[in-house]
């Protein structure tokens, strides 16, 4: 799976770091803090990031996206497929990831970052 055009997207928000963990994940992060994770190899998921409350019920009723293992209590989904949601809507939903961790961020490092 292509995740080349999220890993650019998510590199062109400020501040955000890239790291391979966990063997083959992608992982973004803002101020230390992950946002975004992307599959770099072969798996049954593509791509999984932080969204709201709401988001987090709306999403997980769409085929195609599941509750993130682990992190779901913590409002993370997985998309099991590139196609389960738009670009358009998943360079959304990266932003908002991106917002939502960076608004629980100290404002000490909130303020350095800016």
């Amino acid at each position: 799976m292509d995740v080349e055009w999220v890993r650019r997207y998510c590199m062109s928000l400020p501040h955000t770091t890239e790291t391979v963990q966990w063997g083959a994940n992608l992982v973004f992060k803002i101020g230390g803090k992950i946002y975004a994770m992307a599959e770099l190899e072969a798996a049954d998921h593509w791509v999984s990031f932080k969204c709201s409350p709401e988001d987090f019920a709306e999403l997980c009723e769409r085929p195609g996206i599941i509750p993130a293992p682990y992190l779901a209590r913590a409002q993370w989904v997985t998309l099991e497929t590139e196609d389960a949601i738009p670009r358009p809507e998943l360079k959304r939903l990266l932003r908002q990831a991106y917002d939502l961790v960076f608004a629980k961020l100290p404002k000490k490092t909130q303020a350095g970052l800016r």
